[in-house]
């Protein structure tokens, strides 16, 4: 290999990156139905022609960026904990909570939840059984780290803590002053609470 190839940029893999980012900046300010394709190539710096390149129409778009953000949250969630130490984990999963309420990435998926068309509906469900097993990874973990044994299955408490992280970021994107801390912190005493 030459030095120049080693060296060389790859456009295409960070044009079709920068175009998913783009796209999910301008859903999380305008949201999805607004979202167009000139807005999208402004945000990223791109011609529309990059973008139907990468990624065909708008429903493409929305639904590789469905699985693009799923990626990243479950990755950030199984990190989240995986240095963490039984004083420090429920700290640990609230600051992950945090940053991705902050992001806004997870009401970008339940808006998206919504959109009619198959490409989009597939991508969410597909999104829907990661985050599930995302969670229940990360609920084993946390009991594990604190020596205990929930009474439920952790499948089960996986659908309610992923309903619980929506609801957050639903009511987080209808009032920013919302304590979600101490949401959480109840939320997970009540969890708790369910252990042997």
């Amino acid at each position: 290999m030459t030095e120049r190839a080693a060296t060389a940029p790859r456009p295409r893999a960070d044009a079709a990156e920068r175009i998913l980012r783009a796209a999910i900046r301008r859903i999380v300010t305008s949201g999805a139905a607004a979202l167009t394709m000139h807005e999208v190539s402004e945000e990223a710096g791109v011609s529309k022609g990059l973008i139907h390149y990468h990624f065909h129409d708008k429903e493409t778009l929305l639904a590789r960026m469905v699985e693009w953000m799923t990626r990243s949250l479950v990755g950030r969630e199984r990190a989240a904990l995986a240095e963490s130490i039984p004083r420090h984990a429920i700290d640990d999963l609230w600051k992950w909570l945090e940053s991705e309420l902050e992001r806004g990435q997870i009401r970008v998926l339940l808006e998206l939840a919504e959109w009619r068309g198959p490409l989009v509906q597939s991508a969410i469900r597909d999104s829907a059984i990661a985050r599930r097993d995302a969670s229940t990874a990360s609920i084993e973990h946390l009991f594990s780290l604190l020596g205990l044994r929930p009474r439920i299955p952790a499948p089960l408490l996986a659908d309610v803590v992923v309903a619980f992280i929506d609801g957050l970021a639903i009511a987080i994107g209808i009032n920013r002053e919302k304590n979600a801390r101490a949401a959480f912190d109840v939320f997970w005493l009540s969890l708790l609470s369910l252990t042997e």
